[in-house]
């Protein structure tokens, strides 16, 4: 590891626990910024709601750190929408922001359009799939953005529990990042190298950097995002906060190499941008005349920065 990184993780790697809620809304009040929570959503009413009711209850009822929930659901067929409006969120589609430019399906289209609907000085994003959700996870990582004005962007580092079928343990789950984003960013972008999970949907940053920032439509978002704020900003804006556990759904081993393959492709635009074809990845999957190919194109569209983008300049100028 980089002697700049093994500082970093000194100075910059935080727990939930060293900024208490007193502290929080002091710096709140001091500075005037404004946070927004946004969850991007695709079919997830068994554990949306919990994820708002316990925002709203202990970060905008009982400390009054938060200043919107807005859930952006990305194409639900089912009740998600309406349980998250129950919660107490601000529920808004995804085809109706922005229409002008056709949606493509993908977790980082959900969040590259949240900037136009979300009014924040902070933003910060939470998966819609996590089970036991502790409001920690939004005081945590918003906190070093509220108190320190040089930081610009923190990640939630947390254990992550895998469970096997049948409830028998099966070890530590973040599959993806072990075998697929922590060798690429040790071997490409070693200053990231102290980032426990750089894949991990629950982290916060200033508005004035993330429009700034182009977006991976699909799910190289999170590494396209960590790498390119590292270029913007440099690594000492960069963060991370101990929030604890993170339970959530898993996907099964093709979901996985779809992904991995999204975010190979997230890395290899960074390290060589420029006229590449367009990769496919073939699975195979058992049919009744044996192994069958399925063929799945790999997301490489990318939204530009949104201070780019006409619709949202007139809001900000308005």
């Amino acid at each position: 590891m980089l002697e700049e990184v093994e500082r970093w993780l000194s100075a910059r790697s935080w727990s939930v626990t060293d900024r208490p809620p007193h502290q929080l809304m002091a710096a709140k009040r001091a500075t005037g910024q404004s946070v927004s929570v946004v969850l991007p959503a695709l079919n997830e009413e068994a554990t949306v709601g919990d994820i708002v009711a316990a925002i709203r209850r202990d970060l905008v009822e009982a400390t009054p750190l938060v200043d919107e929930i807005v859930v952006v659901d990305s194409g639900s067929t089912d009740r998600t929408s309406a349980v998250a409006a129950a919660a107490g969120a601000r529920v808004v589609h995804r085809d109706e922001i922005l229409p002008r430019i056709p949606a493509v399906p993908g977790k980082g289209e959900v969040l590259w359009r949240s900037l136009l609907v979300a009014q924040g000085d902070i933003i910060c994003f939470i998966d819609a799939d996590l089970r036991e959700f502790s409001s920690d996870f939004v005081s945590g990582i918003v906190g070093p953005l509220l108190t320190d004005p040089e930081t610009q962007l923190v990640k939630a580092m947390y254990d992550r529990p895998f469970t096997a079928s049948g409830g028998v343990p099966a070890g530590q789950g973040g599959r993806v990042t072990e075998l697929m984003a922590r060798p690429l960013l040790n071997m490409h972008w070693p200053q990231l190298a102290g980032f426990v999970q750089p894949l991990g949907g629950e982290y916060a940053a200033r508005r004035s950097l993330l429009e700034r920032l182009p977006f991976p439509v699909g799910y190289g978002v999170e590494l396209g995002m960590l790498v390119d704020a590292l270029h913007l900003v440099g690594l000492d804006a960069l963060a991370q906060v101990d929030v604890g556990v993170r339970r959530h759904r898993h996907q099964d081993g093709q979901a996985l190499g779809r992904m991995a393959a999204a975010i190979y492709r997230t890395a290899q635009l960074r390290l060589a941008r420029g006229h590449l074809v367009r990769p496919a990845l073939t699975q195979f999957e058992r049919g009744e005349d044996g192994f069958e190919p399925r063929t799945y194109s790999v997301d490489t569209e990318e939204r530009p920065p949104m201070v780019e983008i006409e619709e949202y300049a007139a809001r900000r100028a308005a």
